[in-house]
């Protein structure tokens, strides 16, 4: 959630952490389930360079996206934006 009344260049900052902490839950879930970055981007019609930037928190992926993945990866929501 961007802060209001903080500056614009901290609020870009939390956004980069948030974004990198979501690449790391979807990035230890797919390591865990033991799928390819090529399964997860079959799975859920993305390309394989879309998920590796989506774990390196380098692009912002929208909540149905995130939702696919969960799906693919039998989890929720919830465990993938832990801490995020």
């Amino acid at each position: 959630m961007i802060e209001k009344n903080v500056p614009e260049e901290e609020n870009r900052v939390m956004l980069d952490n948030r974004l990198k902490n979501l690449g790391i839950n979807i990035k230890s879930e797919r390591l865990r389930k033991n799928i390819s970055q090529e399964r997860l981007a079959e799975l859920t019609n993305i390309s394989r360079n879309s998920v590796s930037l989506i774990e390196t928190g380098k692009i912002n992926p929208t909540v149905l996206k995130v939702l696919d993945i969960a799906n693919v990866l039998g989890t929720d929501l919830n465990a993938l934006t832990k801490d995020v």
